[in-house]
This record gives structure tokens, sequence and C-alpha cells, in this order.
């Protein structure tokens, strides 16, 4: 009985995680106002997260992504009958707070863990669009996933997010010409004519720095 109990109690457990994550981004806005997964891009990112204690998390990410919008394809009709489509790159540095459902771990067996958990987040972060017009805003994402831990200290995921924009010419990589920032010059506002983007992402972290002592709070 000591034996068991010396073993889970100086079994490491870490507190944060660094990894990668990989995927694809679509926008929403006045060339696609309702349709999820269209134009799809290539996303690909850098990720950090600080695992507070099972359930609770905080994570930073670095990610970069393409997304594209043809208002041909939107069934829209736009003044004058003008048509306009659009690629740009955009770059985004964020933080998030995560709610784990179950408490996440692949030890401490007899505190109800598991090492598999659903999870929702949101937080805030900011994002830059290349361009004639570069866009510079804010956004606040709001998202959900699932990781599961492979491994010790090798932990996937899967998570999709919508990421909203203080702003409207995210959709307006140039500076002439027809654009998508106020189509029907109505003043929009916070929450109308806002455009938004999507991250569906595939992660993999490594866990690393090991709690002081896992024994003292054992409820962590």
């Amino acid at each position: 009985m000591f034996l068991s109990f010396s073993e889970i109690c100086f079994a490491q457990e870490y507190k944060y995680e660094i990894g990668g994550m990989a995927g694809t981004a679509f926008y929403m806005g006045d060339a696609n106002k309702t349709a999820l997964f269209k134009n799809m891009n290539l996303g690909a990112g850098a990720v950090f997260r600080y695992n507070r204690d099972f359930r609770w998390a905080y994570k930073a990410n670095l990610a970069v992504g393409g997304v594209s919008g043809d208002t041909r394809k939107s069934g829209n009709a736009f003044p004058d009958g003008q048509d306009v489509s659009f690629s740009r790159t955009f770059i985004e540095l964020g933080g998030q707070i995560e709610f784990n459902f179950f408490a996440y771990s692949d030890k401490y067996a007899y505190l109800g863990t598991k090492r598999i958990s659903p999870y929702l987040f949101t937080g805030l972060g900011i994002t830059a669009a290349t361009g004639d017009d570069m866009f510079l805003g804010l956004n606040i994402p709001i998202g959900m996933g699932v990781k599961y831990k492979l491994k010790d200290r090798l932990n996937i995921g899967f998570e999709f997010s919508l990421r909203k924009l203080f702003g409207d010419s995210f959709d307006k990589p140039k500076k002439d010409g027809f654009g998508l920032e106020d189509p029907y010059e109505i003043k929009s506002s916070f929450l109308k004519n806002k455009d938004w983007y999507s991250l569906t992402m595939f992660t993999i972290t490594w866990d690393f720095g090991l709690r002081g002592d896992p024994c003292r709070n054992l409820s962590y």
C-alpha cells in the first residue's frame, strides 16, 4: 500500500506545454455571410499553454494563415453590380483561457482524471493582414476543441474557432477601387457588418516544467 501511494505521489505532472498547430483558415464577411469552410486556405502556428490545474489552462498562440473571398460567389448584390475578389495573408498573436470538461491528466486516476477532454475557450488577440491597405485590429476568439494525452508529456488535439474582428476592412486588401469595408455605405455598430475568420487546427504539444511538490496539493 505504501509503495503504491508513493508511486502515485511522485508521479510527474508538468505545468507547461509548447508545440505547434497546423490546419485551415477561412473568412466570413460581406463576400461570405454564412457558409462555413468556404474558400479554405492553409494555416499554421505555435502554441504555449500554462496548465493552472486539471480544469483550467491559459494559452498563447502565434498563428499565420490565408483568407480569400469572391463576391460573385456570395449570393449578394452589390451597388452598381460591382464585384471584387481578394486574398491576403494574416498573422495573429493571441491569448485564451480554456476550460476542460474533464480533469485532464494521464495520472492521479483516483481523482477522476481523464487522458481525453473536450474544452471551450475564449480570449483576446491582435490580427494584422498584408495588402496595400494593411489591416490591424483586435479579435475575440470563441472556440471548442478536444485534447488527448497520447503518452507521458505528449498531447495531441483538435480545435475549431471563430475570430470576431473589431473592424470591417479585413476583406479590403487594396486601397483603390471597390472595397468591402462598407459596400452599402451604412454605418455599422460593433455587432453588425464586422468581419470574422476561422481557424481549424490540429495541435501537438510537449509537457515541461515539473511541479515542485505533487504531494503538497493533490487536488490542483
